[in-house]
This record gives C-alpha cells, sequence and structure tokens, in this order.
C-alpha cells in the first residue's frame, strides 16, 4: 500500500488550542490535569480530568449551530478548521464528492444528551429538543462536520473504545490508496467531562483515585500507578496522496506508511497478559510500511497505567524489538493531559508529527520507577532527538489493538 501524505494538522487539548500552543506545553512537560468543577464531581470515585477552556475564543461557529450540537462536535469543527487552514486548502475549491471524514470516538456527547433527558423526565416530551435525537451518537462530529463545509464524499466514524481514532486514520488511509477520494480529514474528538459520562467512565474500572494529586495522579508505566485519568478534545489531521499534494505545492508534515489492527479474543474488557495479538498488529503495521523493527526511532505508548494493560504492551513491543526495544525512546505524553479515549490515538499522532517536526521527544510525566525496568522511557523533560520513523500504538476495551507507521517528510 502507498505512502499518505499528512498536510494539515488541527488540535483542540487540554494542552492548548491549535498546534502551537498545545506544542509548548507539550515539549515543556506542563500537566494540565486538575479538579472538575464545572458540575458537582465529589461524589464520584474519580473527578480529576484534562478540560478544555476557553474553545469559544477559537471558535467560528454561529451561536444558533451551539444550540444544536454537543460539545465532542464543537471540537471537531474547530480542529477539523485548524487542520484545513493549516493544509492551505480552501475546501470551497475541492469537489464535494471527492472530500471524505474518518472519525472515532468512545462514547458520544453526552452533555446533550443527558440535559435533554432531564429535561424529558421533568417537562415531558415538550421540553426535549429536536436535535436531541442528531446531537448525542458517535457519528454526529461526522455529520456536522460534512454539513458545515458541504462534504459529501465517502466517510467513516469509528466507534472502537480507545482506539477508535487511530482505526479511523487508518481505514482513511486505505480508502485513499484506493483512489476513491482526494482527500480525508481523519482524527477524533471526546467529551466526556460530563455528569454521566463520568460516571460511566468510572465505572471503566480503570480511572486513578488519587483526586488530592491530580496532576501526579495519572502515572503510566510507573510502579506507583493507580490507573489513568480522562481528557477531552479534538485532532485532525488532512491526508492526501502524495502527488496530490506535491501538486499543489503543501508542506507535507509527515507520511503515514502502516497500519495493523487485531483483536485479543479473550475477555470483554481486559486485554491478554501475553501481547501477543498486539504485537502481531505492530509486525502487521512495519510490515505494510515495508521496514523492518531497526528502523523505528520512536514508539508513542497506549499507556493506561494499568498494571496488565501496560505489561502487556511491554510484553508485545519485546517480542516484536526483542533486545533493541532497550535502545528506542519510549513516551505516552496523554500523562500530561488526560486520555482522550476515543480520541486519543489521534492526538498521539498529532504530537509524534511535531515531535519529528522539532526534534524533540515528548516526556511521560510521573514516571519515576519504571515497574519494567532498563527501557529507555522518555521521562521528566523533553529530549533532542531526530526522528525519521515512529510507531504508535492505541488500544481498547476487549482487547482491541491498533498501530501505526509515520515517517519523517
Amino acid at each position: 500500500m502507498d505512502k499518505i501524505a499528512v498536510t494539515g494538522i488541527g488540535v483542540v487539548a487540554p494542552s492548548g488550542i491549535g498546534k502551537r500552543q498545545f506544542w509548548a506545553n507539550i515539549k515543556a512537560g506542563r500537566s494540565f490535569i486538575k479538579e472538575i468543577t464545572r458540575f458537582d464531581s465529589s461524589l464520584y470515585p474519580s473527578h480529576i480530568a484534562g478540560q478544555v477552556d476557553d474553545l469559544e475564543k477559537y471558535s467560528h461557529v454561529t451561536e444558533r449551530l451551539l444550540k444544536k450540537i454537543d460539545a465532542f462536535s464543537h471540537m471537531a469543527l474547530v480542529a477539523s478548521e485548524f487542520a484545513l487552514q493549516d493544509a492551505g486548502i480552501d475546501i470551497k475549491k475541492e469537489d464535494p464528492n471527492l472530500v471524505g471524514i474518518f472519525l472515532g470516538n468512545a462514547i458520544g456527547g453526552w452533555l446533550y444528551a443527558e440535559t435533554e433527558l432531564r429535561d424529558l423526565y421533568i417537562e415531558g416530551r415538550e421540553g426535549v429538543s429536536p436535535y436531541m435525537a442528531s446531537a448525542w451518537f458517535p457519528a454526529a462530529p461526522q455529520g456536522q462536520v460534512s454539513i458545515y463545509y458541504g462534504i459529501k464524499g465517502f466517510s467513516k466514524t469509528v466507534v472502537a473504545d480507545r482506539a477508535g481514532s487511530l482505526m479511523a486514520i487508518g481505514y482513511g488511509r486505505k480508502v485513499l490508496d484506493k483512489d476513491k477520494l482526494n482527500m480525508i480529514l481523519a482524527g477524533g474528538m471526546e467529551a466526556p467531562v460530563t455528569p454521566y459520562a463520568l460516571l460511566c467512565c468510572n465505572t471503566y474500572g480503570t480511572l486513578s483515585q488519587n483526586n488530592s494529586q491530580p496532576q501526579a495522579a495519572y502515572r503510566p508505566f510507573d510502579r506507583g500507578r493507580s490507573g489513568c485519568v480522562i481528557g477531552e478534545g479534538a485532532g485532525v489531521v488532512v491526508m492526501e496522496p502524495i502527488e496530490r499534494a506535491k501538486k499543489r505545492n503543501a508542506s507535507i508534515c509527515a507520511y503515514i506508511s502502516g497500519y495493523g489492527a487485531t483483536c485479543d479474543g479473550v475477555d470483554r474488557i481486559h486485554p491478554a497478559k501475553d501481547g501477543h495479538e498486539l504485537a502481531r498488529a505492530i509486525k502487521m503495521a512495519l510490515d505494510d510500511a515495508g521496514i523492518n523493527p531497526q528502523e523505528i526511532d520512536y514508539i508513542s505508548l497506549d499507556g493506561l497505567a494499568v498494571d496488565i494493560w501496560d505489561d502487556s504492551e511491554i510484553a508485545a513491543l519485546q517480542e516484536v524489538f526483542g533486545r533493541r526495544l532497550k535502545d528506542i525512546p519510549l513516551s505516552c505524553p496523554k500523562s500530561m493531559f488526560g486520555n482522550l479515549l476515543g480520541a486519543s490515538g489521534a492526538m498521539d499522532l498529532v504530537i509524534t508529527i511535531l515531535a519529528m517536526e522539532h526534534k524533540l521527544l515528548p516526556p511521560t510525566i510521573n514516571l519515576e520507577d519504571a515497574a519494567i525496568k532498563g527501557l529507555n522511557y522518555v521521562t521528566g523533560e523533553s529530549r533532542h532527538r531526530e526522528v525519521n520513523k515512529a510507531l504508535i500504538i492505541s488500544r481498547g476495551r476487549g482487547g482491541i489493538n491498533s498501530a501505526l507507521v509515520i515517517e519523517k517528510s
């Protein structure tokens, strides 16, 4: 399969809105996890999160439209606009039938849904917005981006827990390779910092309850780990065939060259302890890219900060990379802003592309005493390093495994 060019990046995250602000905070290793104050979260076992503030300052969305959509659609629209601007694309000049949208998320838009359901029980059906049915469901952001820009090409929404957005990106690459579309907006968005969504996430069984120390709570691969911390945001990239990108003199951010996905098939929630199927997904991605394990310069980790997830992830990497794993830099930058669930893979892709551009590896914060020793974790602060080829891992409940290989432009 051919490589696909990434020509634009859009990001909305707790660490910043827009890639410049976002990258400045990521490279500085700043934590943006804090106590949830939008509503009374004190009775939840975990009531800390990475939250997006001041979205309205960057928004091009009208008040009229905002009344019809959930926050996760709003973030997708803002990130998409950033991505198109970064790519230098005037969407009005594109053939709408040859533009696609491939997005992923995990839980849908629950702020809108729970608000309207409350009104249903208090006021009856007359109190419910007619937009309730279209605002909450997982494909709503895809629909809203499509309507806003008049995009009419083949599109998909992928719901695969935390692996959703990376799978959407991998799916989009496959479609572009078949010459079905000219370009794709791909990525993911998630808005779980709402009362009911937070309740659902707390039943997930993987959230840290270290509420008294929010900035130190998310500790992937650390011996003192106690689970992840949720975050909200959106990451969107513009993907194009290389020939088209070069023809319009686009600045190519990176190339997507390989993708692989598997499923453990052992439990409805937990992954297999041996990590073998994740290793197979990684090998598939490497084979798809036509490279060998020795060529990978950096690995972006899934890092759920739960024993079975972290340990099986390392086991998979050991199976693929063997003794060389100790020399490959590894990091999990989501420790700074939270696990964006279905949007986490897209955010990891954005960070890895920026790391390639700036020759600077983002750190894993709070990793002070590694549970598995002898590996080359990037901890504490960023590390100068040129990255030509990188591997991104994203996983989901039920043993969903996805892996993406990207290369420097």
